[in-house]
């Protein structure tokens, strides 16, 4: 089993059928920019409502949104088209922030800390 496993491993490695995906540095700020409106929309939504689910599903939609939203404005623009990779990363970039931020909120079970006063 081991030689197979070495062989394939040669063979893959030999071959250009094994690249490296590459991420242009357009795409990494529209991961960073639905990462942002996701996790403003989050805090927002959050805040007002206290309902974890509403708020995951409004910033991931609101990050989705302004991603297609700039795409189609994008396409309209001379020399330019509908560029499906960048709408892609920014709703990534909106998932990315969103399940982040959702496991870290609302975890408290009512933690009081009691003071005592140091005299």
């Amino acid at each position: 089993m081991k030689p197979i496993m070495v062989l394939l491993l040669i063979f893959f490695a030999g071959t250009k059928f094994c690249n490296a995906q590459f991420i242009s540095g357009d795409d990494k700020l529209h991961f960073g920019t639905g990462a942002l409106i996701s996790a403003a929309t989050y805090g927002l939504v959050y805040s007002v409502s206290k309902n974890k689910k509403k708020a995951f599903w409004y910033s991931l939609g609101t990050s989705t949104l302004a991603g297609l939203a700039k795409e189609i404005y994008d396409s309209n623009q001379e020399n330019n088209e509908f560029d499906t990779g960048e709408m892609i990363a920014t709703s990534l970039g909106g998932l990315t922030a969103t399940v982040t931020i959702n496991l870290f909120v609302g975890n408290r079970k009512n933690k009081h800390v009691s003071f005592v006063p140091i005299e």
